[in-house]
């Protein structure tokens, strides 16, 4: 195959694109509007974006039934403010729930019979049964025409001791998370394998 992506339909291309780049790591993310109700949703457009000073990032796109803007987005946008909560093999089923499109007046953590846990630097709620929250105020918004970019700065690290190896490093044999693959795929992580990165060559 060999096409200009002008040539391509968005739907095509969104097959293509979600086929290729796997497994993608699932941020669930929730936030709160400016009315107070609450939202959580996932995303599998979702990863780190920095280190020093902390930054990650999730893409809403359109919604599939009418191409309208994702309550996520504009929750965001009215609020500053998010948390990703990391989706364990345990929470699967919730999670999924969630993806659903509903009312913006739906409470999604009701719906998923989700249990609450209360942040402590931003406004919008965690998953209890989450191992790890990532609480964010956002940094930049980025309109890509039929999607958007989320940036935020991460200001509050919630990590269980049950997947924490010391001070800074994640089991991820206990964290069991899972990732998306295409259409109604997933996988966990269970073979682990090692590459050594090669030392650096600069200067030599």
């Amino acid at each position: 195959m060999e096409r200009s992506t002008d040539s391509i339909s968005p739907a095509s291309m969104y097959k293509l694109l979600v086929g290729s780049v796997v497994p993608r790591p699932i941020g669930w993310i929730s936030t709160i509007s400016k009315d107070g109700i609450h939202n959580l949703a996932p995303f599998s457009f979702f990863n780190v974006a920095s280190a020093n000073p902390p930054h990650v990032l999730f893409c809403p796109t359109v919604r599939g039934t009418d191409n309208g803007r994702k309550d996520t987005l504009h929750n965001v946008r009215e609020t500053g403010e998010f948390v990703v909560n990391i989706v364990t093999e345990s929470l699967g089923e919730a999670m999924n729930l969630t993806s659903t499109e509903w009312d913006a007046d739906v409470n999604e953590f009701e719906r998923a019979g989700i249990t609450t846990a209360p942040s402590i630097a931003v406004k919008p709620l965690r998953v209890l049964q989450s191992p790890i929250h990532f609480e964010c105020q956002v940094a930049q918004i980025v309109d890509l025409g039929g999607g958007h970019v989320v940036i935020g700065r991460v200001l509050h690290v919630h990590v269980d001791e049950r997947v924490l190896i010391g001070e800074d490093k994640i089991d991820v044999q206990a964290l069991k998370p899972i990732g998306k693959l295409a259409g109604n795929a997933y996988t966990r992580v269970t073979d682990l394998f090692d590459l050594v990165r090669p030392a650096s060559q600069l200067g030599k």
